[in-house]
């Protein structure tokens, strides 16, 4: 049932789906402050709100449809008579009706109607809370991108620094005799690979901003500076909860579920509506009017002709050509539908949670080899590169220890963020919030 005070509900979802009433944007931007900016603007959920509104309005349509009508109605007429040899040639008569009816019974189909829309609001609201789940997990998917993207930057302009700091040490070797001109060629080609490679990294940032800024509806003219959070190892590889705690709470919380449950409740309402088809309906009306016509006094005809009419009307359907049957057989079809999209709903939602529940197990395991592998690259760089300059390693030897080093950096960040995303993931499938600080 609508719940009480849902008129001013609406009226708050009509000024929070007012662009200039959205709330200031942070100066600093951290995951929080984007999913709160976001619910506020996003067109999407402005959109399922508006739903709402409407679905709001229907359901208080058909609750007056329970009260009675009332309407007046006046006719006048002027009528020319050209030929007539007695009497008036002309003649002008008008007619006054006031007329009010209402349903006293219709099969309880006034009834049903009221409480298939008190139902529907109800999954509109869940259809606003599933566009604001939706979102969040989109803007948390595309800070955290964006935020590998940054640590990306820094990683390559870190490779950036020891090539460039190489070349010029190559370039001393080499002045002194101790270091071949092939040789530092290699090291000039490999500092200017890796300027690419910034650039590259640089430009993949520019795209993550842009994605998260087109989610939150910034124009092409706002800023963005973002928060970066300080991610520990306890982050990364805090423990997971089972797979079936997290199956089990998102079924009680998940809006796809409850409003598939709701939509079920609907399909079967709207049979009991179709069975009112086969029941007698019976009507109240009455009314009053008057008329009058030239010739006589205005004051005594209005007056005389004034009449009084009140009647019921009883209908029972006899045979309506198969349209009740197939309306009752349709809903009896509907219902198993519904019936069906809420398996395939709890289907889907255990996939997503076991796909996500996997994917942080394997996002935790990679990260701890990769720590592992970045420990012992960092080691091995930092003694050929040692035994380089002293030489006892040639250049190759040197370059592919530091390329190895900038893959592993890359690889514990990536899978740092994988972890990380995959157990916001599973935080938000609980009715957790996300939280990336």
């Amino acid at each position: 049932m609508i719940k009480h005070g849902r008129k001013w509900m609406v009226a708050g979802l009509i000024l929070m789906s007012l662009p200039l009433l959205a709330q200031e944007k942070p100066e600093v931007w951290n995951l929080k402050s984007c999913i709160d900016y976001a619910r506020e603007r996003n067109i999407q959920i402005r959109k399922s709100r508006l739903a709402l509104e409407e679905s709001v309005e229907s359901r208080q349509e058909a609750k007056a449809q329970r009260l009675p009508s009332l309407a007046f109605s006046s006719s006048h007429n002027y009528v020319n008579r050209p030929c007539i040899e007695v009497g008036d040639k002309n003649t002008y008569s008008g007619s006054y009706d006031l007329n009010s009816s209402v349903t006293l019974y219709q099969g309880g189909r006034l009834k049903k109607n009221l409480q298939q829309m008190d139902l529907q609001n109800q999954v509109q609201e869940l259809a606003i809370e599933e566009s604001e789940d939706n979102i969040e997990l989109a803007i948390t998917q595309a800070f955290l991108q964006l935020l590998y993207a940054h640590e990306a930057v820094k990683i390559n302009e870190n490779t950036v620094e020891v090539s460039q700091a190489q070349r010029n040490r190559g370039r001393e070797l080499m002045n002194a005799g101790s270091l071949s001109q092939a040789d530092f060629a290699q090291l000039e080609s490999q500092y200017t690979s890796d300027k690419y490679q910034l650039v590259v990294a640089q430009n993949a940032l520019v795209d993550a901003r842009l994605d998260l800024k087109q989610l939150l509806e910034l124009g092409i003219g706002d800023s963005m500076q973002l928060a970066i959070p300080e991610l520990s190892d306890e982050d990364v590889l805090v423990a997971l909860p089972t797979k079936e705690n997290v199956y089990l709470a998102a079924l009680g919380i998940r809006p796809e579920v409850k409003y598939n449950q709701l939509n079920i409740k609907i399909a079967g309402v709207e049979k009991e509506k179709a069975w009112a088809g086969y029941l007698p309906s019976l009507r109240l009306s009455a009314g009053v009017g008057t008329n009058h016509l030239s010739g006589n006094p205005w004051g005594s005809q209005m007056k005389h002709n004034w009449s009084e009419n009140v009647g019921l009307t009883l209908s029972v359907p006899i045979f309506s050509n198969r349209s009740n049957k197939t309306a009752v057989n349709l809903a009896k079809l509907n219902i198993e539908y519904a019936e069906l999209n809420y398996e395939n709903v709890q289907k889907d939602l255990l996939k997503s949670i076991e796909n996500v529940y996997q994917a942080a197990v394997s996002a935790q395991e990679r990260y701890r080899s990769a720590q592992e592998n970045l420990r012992a690259v960092e080691l091995s760089f930092s003694l050929t590169q040692e035994q380089f300059f002293l030489g006892m390693k040639n250049t190759l030897e040197m370059l592919t220890e530091q390329n190895n080093l900038l893959s592993a950096r890359l690889e514990s960040v990536q899978a740092k963020y994988m972890a990380v995303l995959n157990i916001q993931l599973l935080n938000f499938y609980q009715g957790k919030d996300i939280v990336v600080e």
